[in-house]
Formats: structure tokens, C-alpha cells, sequence
């Protein structure tokens, strides 16, 4: 059973979000779990209380029993509405802060092969194309060689 656990507004910019994001996707949750209690990101111990709160759904509103199976399927986060603050400068100045916030998004599954569904990782495009990248074909060798 998939299994998602959310957290919103949370005061990191999603970019620093997504390089820890990336050490748990597909890894089991007893893995996930050590692998962030070891990372020095302060984004780390924001991840681990979501992760801790998939499985806390998991186990209690989809009834899972057996912990062990439980595998991180998605991992995302996307941006959240920048907290904006002045702060005032020198002769009558005044800077702009922007403080980021992030949607943090986890997906746990105890099932074999339980893929990310569309809408859990990064957005592909049509035909499995790269921006930037013009798709050529082979040189055939003309009459005159």
C-alpha cells in the first residue's frame, strides 16, 4: 500500500531540500532513516520527520505490519511562497529578504516494483528528449567520396 506523508511551509529552499532528497529515494526506511540521522544538512532532520511520518501512516492508517518492506518510492519538494522581510541599510536604504519555504513530499510502499507514479519526481519530456538537444542523423556518405 502507497503511503504519503506531507509537510508545508517548512523553512528551507527547496533546492537545498531536493540534495537530500536524493540520497533516500528508493532506498528502504530502516536505510533512509540511517542515511539522514548521518547527514550534516539541517534539511536532513526536516526529511527525517516526514519520512518518520509516512511510516507512522502506514503503519497506522493503512495497517501495515511489517515495517521492514517499507521502501521510499517518491521523495520531492517543491517551492513554497517566499517569506519576504526589509531590512534597513545605510542612508535611508532598505534591502529585501527573501526567506524560502518548501513542500516537502514523501511516498512509502511495501510492495515489490511499487514504482513512482506520475507527479512523485522530476517531470520527463515527450520522447525522452533533453532540452538543448537536437536529435541528428547518421552522416551518409555522399556520391562524390
Amino acid at each position: 500500500m502507497r503511503t504519503l506523508a506531507r509537510a508545508r511551509y517548512v523553512r528551507v529552499s527547496a533546492r537545498k531540500a531536493r540534495l537530500v532528497l536524493d540520497q533516500i529515494r528508493g532506498k528502504p526506511v530502516s536505510e533512509a532513516l540511517a542515511t539522514l540521522r548521518f547527514t550534516p544538512r539541517a534539511a536532513a532532520r526536516l526529511v527525517e520527520k516526514v519520512l518518520r511520518s509516512a511510516v507512522a501512516n502506514a503503519e497506522n492508517n493503512h495497517q501495515v505490519r511489517n515495517l521492514d518492506d517499507l521502501h521510499v518510492v517518491g521523495a520531492i519538494a517543491d517551492g513554497g511562497p517566499s517569506m519576504k522581510r526589509v531590512s534597513p541599510r545605510a542612508m535611508g536604504r532598505a534591502f529585501f529578504i527573501r526567506h524560502p519555504t518548501s513542500h516537502l513530499t514523501i511516498a512509502v510502499s511495501d510492495e515489490v516494483g511499487a514504482g513512482a507514479r506520475p507527479g512523485m519526481g522530476r517531470p520527463r519530456r515527450p520522447g525522452g528528449q533533453t532540452r538543448g538537444v537536437a536529435k541528428t542523423t547518421p552522416a551518409v556518405p555522399s556520391e562524390r567520396d
